[in-house]
């Protein structure tokens, strides 16, 4: 017989634990996403995923907004973030950095998720874009590549939302497999 495991046999940490613990190289950018109720839900999948950070750019809601925060449940206050206005200056900083800069989009030379391999010491960004638009064509220049997640149904997306949780258990997952975290 299954029986829900409690808050305490979770073990989760503390904010204040979350805030000092090591997290996986990933760094999330949500670029133009209209709906804040999607945005509060990214902030709740890093915050499972321990990612380092989530960066909001061009219309993006940003917190407080009432949305973001009915569906972060409090990730807003664990998960570091930050407002851009122009994400290509964005991008071109984190490159300077030594991230790798990947775009969730399907195009014609895109990687499907499961045949991507995350390299020992590698740093990601995760670009999602607009709800209905996709990330847009200037940001798709300048990323190293794109990843996609192979879809079989009449549809041709996913919510952002879904999206961006997809994305981040199949990294997290290899991030922990290498001892990354």
């Amino acid at each position: 017989m299954n029986r829900k495991l409690s808050m305490e046999e979770l073990g989760r940490p503390s904010g204040a634990e979350f805030r000092d613990m090591k997290k996986i190289p990933v760094v999330v950018v949500l670029e133009n996403v209209r709906s804040a109720s999607n945005v509060g839900s990214v902030f709740r999948t890093a915050d499972a995923f321990a990612i380092e950070k989530i960066f909001l750019t061009g219309y993006t809601a940003t917190p407080p907004h009432r949305d973001i925060l009915k569906t972060a449940l409090g990730a807003t206050e664990s998960v570091d973030w930050e407002y851009n206005e122009s994400s290509i200056a964005l991008i071109e900083g984190l490159k300077a950095a030594g991230y790798t800069i990947l775009c969730v989009e399907q195009t014609t030379n895109s990687i499907s998720l499961e045949k991507f391999d995350v390299q020992n010491d590698q740093k990601l960004v995760l670009i999602f874009g607009n709800e209905v638009d996709g990330v847009a064509s200037k940001t798709l220049l300048r990323a190293h590549n794109c990843l996609e997640i192979r879809q079989h149904g009449t549809k041709h997306s996913l919510n952002v939302s879904v999206c961006a949780g997809i994305v981040l258990f199949h990294l997290s997952v290899q991030f922990h497999e290498l001892g990354t975290t």
